[in-house]
This record gives C-alpha cells, structure tokens and sequence, in this order.
C-alpha cells in the first residue's frame, strides 16, 4: 500500500473522493476536472462532503468549473460507471434522498465495498463519530469560519507561487498538522473510525470528513481516508489486484499550472 503514485494512463477498479465543497471559494475544480478526465475506472465512491450547503447557505457562490463537475460526474454515469453518492455533513440535506437516485448516480446512507481479494470495507463519510458535530456544532460552525478565511489565504499564497512556477502548498494543511489538539484530534478520529468497523465485522474503513489522506491498519483494521479536494486534492484508489493506494494530485501534476481554464478541453472526454 503506497503512499502516492501517478494517476496519469492507469485504470483503477474503484476510486474514493471526498470533501470537495463545491460552492466554496476553497474548492479546487479545476484541478478535480482534469484528475477525473484522466481517470479509467469501474466505480466511484463520493464520500460526502461534495456541495458545501454550509456555504451557500450564507452566500451563493457556483463558478462555472464546479457546474461542470457535476456534470463530469453525471457523464460518466451515463457511460456506466458506477457512481455512488454517500451525503456528508456539509451536504446532509441530501440525506432526506437516500434510496433515490440523481441521474445514475446512487444515493446512499452508507455502502459496504469488497475489493477484488475478498476484504470488505465499511465506506461512510464519518461526521457521525465526531465529537463536537453530534455535541457542539456551534463549534464546528464557528470552526469552518477560520478555516474559510485561512483557505482564502492558502488560494492567494498558491497564485503567488504558481507565478514561480512552483508546485501547489497547503497552508492550512501545514498548520492542522502542527498545531496539537487537531493531530490529537484527527488520531482520535481514526481510532474511533476503526474500532467501529471492528465492532461491525468489517475488514477497514473508508471515510472522510477530516481532510487528512491516510492509509493504515490500527489494531489490524485497515483505515483509509481518501482526503479532500480543497487542501491536499487526494483520492484512495482500489488497483485491480485488490490493492489501495493514495492518489495525491499535487504531486503528481507539480508542473501543471492551470493558467486559463478551457472548459471543453476538461468536459470533453471521460
């Protein structure tokens, strides 16, 4: 199970996203276009967290390039791959559809996946086995404010550097990881993660909701989390041997720089 590797001419059984806040300022469409138009699989996974109603809820805001994922999305459906849509919390309104289906993607509370080799993982977004979203979410409204603002920020950092032709850097990513209570946090989180798809018979989980790619075992469950589309722009991957891997983007296109966005160039092919 490798950290990262190229997504660039490689067919994947199953692929797993999560967390790109479409309607957000933070959210990288653009680059989740061109990740999915060379993308070869068999099913997709969106793991909650996809339209952040959080967002739009105070100010609408939908550019052109989030439009088009959808409808990236929506084609490849067409084109028989299955798609299947697990709400999160920042798109739990879509929670009242679960059973429904939106074109020919599928919504559902939560999917049991089985890789080629036999394991099966518990896939669900996760927000339901956070602390302070059951209990508090005052707090995690008030949270996603900061976290707004330093996205902002991390945007007009990465404009600066693309002008030098440097590779994409996550600032608010660098500072989740150094600040304590939130690695102290996110390690909770996967803990609590894996002993619950213990307790119900699984062999992992996938999840999101954390914005932290990751891929282990803990106490012999494999825990995967596919991380996010506004920070490290990563995804988990299944090959067709059974095995999962993290796709992560920002490595793997350093020397992509989307300098215009042509819209037929992004759509047209799957």
């Amino acid at each position: 199970m490798d950290d990262s590797t190229s997504v660039l001419n490689k067919s994947y059984r199953t692929i797993w996203i999560s967390d790109i806040h479409l309607g957000s300022y933070g959210c990288k469409a653009e680059y989740l276009l061109e990740f999915l138009k060379n993308l070869k699989c068999d099913t997709i996974y969106l793991v909650g967290d996809i339209v952040d109603g959080w967002r739009l809820k105070k100010k609408w805001y939908w550019p052109q390039a989030h439009n088009d994922v959808v409808q990236k999305l929506l084609r490849k459906a067409r084109k028989g791959v299955n798609v299947v849509f697990i709400p999160g919390n920042h798109d739990e309104a879509a929670r009242k559809y679960i059973g429904v289906n939106f074109g020919d993607i599928k919504i559902q509370k939560d999917a049991v996946h089985s890789t080629v080799d036999g394991k099966k993982f518990w896939v669900i977004h996760g927000d339901q086995f956070d602390g302070i979203m059951q209990h508090a979410r005052w707090v995690a409204h008030l949270g996603d404010k900061g976290y707004s603002l330093l996205l902002k920020l991390n945007d007009i950092y990465n404009k600066i550097r693309n002008l030098f032709k440097l590779p994409y850097w996550s600032i608010s990513k660098y500072v989740k990881l150094k600040v304590k209570k939130a690695v102290s946090f996110v390690t909770a989180f996967e803990i609590v993660m894996a002993r619950e798809a213990k307790r119900r018979g699984y062999d992992g989980v996938v999840c999101g909701h954390i914005h932290k790619a990751e891929l282990r075992t803990i106490n012999g469950i494999i825990y995967a989390n596919d991380g996010d589309w506004v920070e490290s722009l990563t995804a988990l991957a299944e090959n067709h041997d059974g095995s999962l891997e993290i796709l992560d983007y920002s490595k793997n296109f350093e020397t992509l720089h989307l300098k215009k966005y042509d819209k037929k160039q992004l759509i047209s092919s799957m």
